[in-house]
C-alpha cells in the first residue's frame, strides 16, 4: 500500500526528503533506482535535492517523480502543485561577464577583416582567370630580332644622341622572328614567264638554285654568286644582267640554254 507522504513527513522535509528516506528504508542505492526506473542518476539526485528546475519543463517533473513515487510507494500527489510553481518560475538571467567597447569593436573588425580576405583569396584567382589576355596595342610597331635600332648602335658607339623636344615618341617596338628580307642587287636576273625547270650552280660547282620554278616567279642574284646556268624552257624565262635584257639565241639547245657566267660577268655559251 502506498504510503501518504503528507502524514508522515513535515513539511519541512519536502518531497525529496521524504523521497531519499524511502529510498533508503527500501535499501535501494540511487544507482540501483536509476536501473529499474531506467532514469538517469543525476535526475534522481535532482529529485532528491528539490532541484526540479534542472529536470526540465513541469511535464517532465511530475512524470518522474510519479515514476519514483510508485516505485517508492511514496504518494507524491500532494507536492505536484509544488513541483508546477517551481518548475514554472521564469529563471532570472545573471550577467557573469562585461565585455569591453573596446573589445567588442576590435573582435567586430577582427571577423570583417577574415571575411575581406577570404572573399579575395576566393575571388582573385577567378577575376585573373577569366579576365581578357590584352594583346599588343594597334601602335606597336614590329620589328625582327635582326635589326638592330639605331639608338642603341649609336649608344654601343658611346655617342650620345639627344631627341628634339618636339618630335613625337616612337611606338614601342614587338619582336618578331620573322627575318627581314635582304635586297639582292639586280645584276642577274631570272624572270619566268611560264613554268620551267632551272638549274644554278656557284662558281665553284655548289648547287645555288635546283627547281621547276613556276610562272610569275623571280631569281635575282649578285655579281660572283653564278658561275652556271641551265634554263629547260627558254622560251619561258627573261634573262637580265645589269638591267639588260640577254639574248639566249646564242646559248639554246633544241628549247634548252646553258651559258657560264665569268668572274668579270661576261656570258658563254657550254661547250658540251
Amino acid at each position: 500500500m502506498m504510503q501518504s507522504v503528507v502524514g508522515d513527513v513535515s513539511p519541512s522535509q519536502g518531497c525529496g526528503e521524504a523521497l531519499k528516506q524511502a529510498r533508503e528504508q527500501a535499501g535501494l542505492s540511487v544507482q540501483e533506482a536509476s536501473t529499474r526506473l531506467k532514469m538517469p542518476v543525476k535526475v534522481l539526485q535532482a529529485l532528491e535535492a528539490g532541484q526540479w528546475e534542472q529536470s526540465g519543463g513541469a511535464v517532465f517533473v511530475r512524470g518522474q517523480l510519479r515514476s519514483y513515487g510508485r516505485l517508492l510507494k511514496v504518494d507524491v500527489e500532494p507536492f505536484l502543485q509544488q513541483a508546477d510553481a517551481v518548475v514554472s518560475r521564469p529563471a532570472e538571467l545573471v550577467s557573469h561577464s562585461h565585455t569591453p567597447r573596446v573589445q567588442y569593436v576590435f573582435e567586430s573588425f577582427k571577423r570583417r577583416a577574415v571575411y575581406v580576405v577570404l572573399t579575395l583569396v576566393i575571388a582573385t584567382p577567378v577575376w585573373m582567370a577569366l579576365r581578357p589576355t590584352a594583346g599588343p596595342g594597334p601602335d606597336a610597331a614590329t620589328a625582327s630580332l635582326d635589326v638592330v635600332p639605331a639608338s642603341n648602335r649609336s649608344g654601343e658607339a658611346g655617342a650620345e644622341v639627344s631627341a628634339p623636344a618636339s618630335r613625337p615618341q616612337a611606338a614601342p617596338y614587338v619582336a618578331s622572328l620573322t627575318p627581314v628580307p635582304r635586297a639582292t642587287p639586280s645584276w642577274l636576273t631570272l624572270t619566268f614567264k611560264g613554268d620551267s625547270w632551272v638549274e644554278v650552280n656557284a662558281p665553284d660547282g655548289r648547287k645555288v638554285e635546283h627547281a621547276l620554278l613556276r610562272a610569275g616567279e623571280e631569281r635575282r642574284y649578285a655579281q660572283g654568286e653564278v658561275g652556271r646556268v641551265k634554263l629547260g624552257d627558254a622560251t619561258a624565262v627573261e634573262v637580265q644582267q645589269a638591267g639588260s635584257t640577254v639574248d639566249l639565241a646564242p646559248y639554246q639547245r633544241a628549247n634548252v640554254a646553258r651559258f657560264t657566267v665569268s668572274s668579270e660577268g661576261s656570258l658563254a655559251p657550254v661547250v658540251d
